[in-house]
């Protein structure tokens, strides 16, 4: 299995900028993909980006596009999301997922992330 730490959520203000991290520890080397999502109060968690572990492939979420950057570290089996240009619908907890090929799916506990208008 893999265990899943977030970090990097704070206050920010509208237009500002976080990075959040991931570190994997435990299985790493069966990740074949790691996705961030969120989840706002009394809202169904949602997709945000996903980033092929080897390869490095990535994918976002639209509301998300051209602001925010999935990236990771193998070395360090770190998982990144830069957020920029932040806006006050950003505001969620954002969990870290991973998959791994013939095992399954672990997530994180989460980090808040809250953007003031």
């Amino acid at each position: 299995q893999v265990q899943l730490v977030e970090s990097g959520g704070g206050l920010v203000q509208a237009g500002g900028s976080l990075r959040l991290s991931c570190a994997a520890s435990g299985r790493t080397f069966s990740i074949y993909v790691m996705e961030w999502f969120r989840q706002a109060p009394g809202k169904e968690r949602e997709f945000v980006a996903r980033i092929t572990w080897s390869g490095g492939n990535t994918y976002y979420a639209d509301s998300v596009k051209g602001r925010f950057t999935i990236s990771r570290d193998n070395h360090k089996n770190t998982l990144y999301l830069q957020m920029n240009t932040l806006k006050p619908e950003d505001t969620a907890r954002y969990y870290c997922h991973a998959n791994l090929l013939g095992v399954g799916d672990y997530w994180g506990q989460g980090t808040q992330v809250t953007v003031s208008s």
